[in-house]
């Protein structure tokens, strides 16, 4: 573990403690972040010692951390809807931007300064779908385009993750599921008008990774995550209509209430439903 890894991850946590809205009190799971950010708790545990020097997070004895008060706001204002984003977002969506580009041609396109620019794509870059090439490049990872290879994200979705709910060492993580339920309790009061796209996304597709690495099952984990990699860029552009994510809120608690009961049949059942009502809705986003 490198002292660089640790900085990064403690970012990242701040970020998610913006992002979901995590007040004062809320508990901070460990492993449930490694997870998250693909680490080993190692790092996770540093980083959660650099943000409680800080004054952000507290440590209580054979608790854990927890959160002691958000992170300053400017630093957010970096991390919100700037409308380069987007516009990098549907350029690249459109094919008019190429997988390689230089800072000066995005500079050019997009009429944007330097430092805006750096900004917008290193939290692209956290995100995972760019990445910095020697020099002043950037590569762009591949993403989903056409209508087809959409509806077929959507439907292996449905078969791993709801074949994920069937497995026999299925077992839900009580202290992740209370933390998942919290999440969506909180779009519900008010995070899904005030929270940036990428925000609402990261909170929805980390709930369904959740869900599907409580299956034990590595590889359906993986292949998850990959897919959600690669439709990232359409569920931006979906989430620029925020009317259906209430809708969306309410299914994935009632999803939550059937696996906590460990109505595991009829859990499969629902998000199979959920995830085929959610592509019927957003395809047409993708000529």
């Amino acid at each position: 573990m490198t002292e660089r890894l640790a900085d990064r991850i403690a970012r990242q946590i701040a970020d998610h403690i913006r992002t979901e809205g995590l007040g004062e009190g809320e508990h901070l799971v460990a492993q449930a972040l490694a997870d998250r950010f693909r680490v080993s708790r190692a790092p996770v545990t540093a980083a959660l010692k650099a943000l409680a020097a800080a004054g952000i997070v507290g440590a209580q004895a054979n608790r854990g951390f927890f959160v002691r008060r958000p992170p300053d706001s400017a630093a957010e204002a970096q991390q919100g809807d700037d409308p380069l984003y987007g516009a990098i977002v549907e350029a690249r969506l459109s094919g008019a931007l190429p997988d390689r580009a230089s800072e000066n041609e995005m500079m050019r396109r997009f009429g944007a300064t330097r430092a805006r620019l750096q900004r917008v794509l290193a939290q692209i870059a956290e995100e995972g779908w760019v990445e910095r090439l020697p020099g002043h490049g950037w590569l762009f990872l591949a993403t989903l385009h056409s209508a087809e290879a959409y509806e077929q994200a959507y439907r292996f979705r449905a078969t791993i993750e709801t074949e994920a709910l069937l497995q026999p060492g299925y077992r839900f993580v009580p202290a992740e599921l209370e933390e998942l339920r919290a999440g969506q309790n909180r779009l519900l009061a008010g995070g899904i008008a005030s929270l940036p796209r990428a925000g609402l996304y990261e909170i929805n597709a980390g709930l369904h990774e959740t869900l599907v690495a409580w299956s034990g099952n590595r590889f359906f984990l993986d292949a998850i995550r990959r897919v959600n990699r690669l439709r990232r860029l359409i569920e931006l552009r979906a989430t620029a209509d925020r009317a259906r994510l209430d809708q969306q809120c309410r299914e994935h608690l009632a999803l939550l209430d059937l696996i906590e009961r460990g109505d595991m049949l009829l859990a499969a059942d629902f998000l199979r439903r959920h995830i085929g009502q959610a592509l019927d809705q957003k395809v047409g986003l993708v000529e």
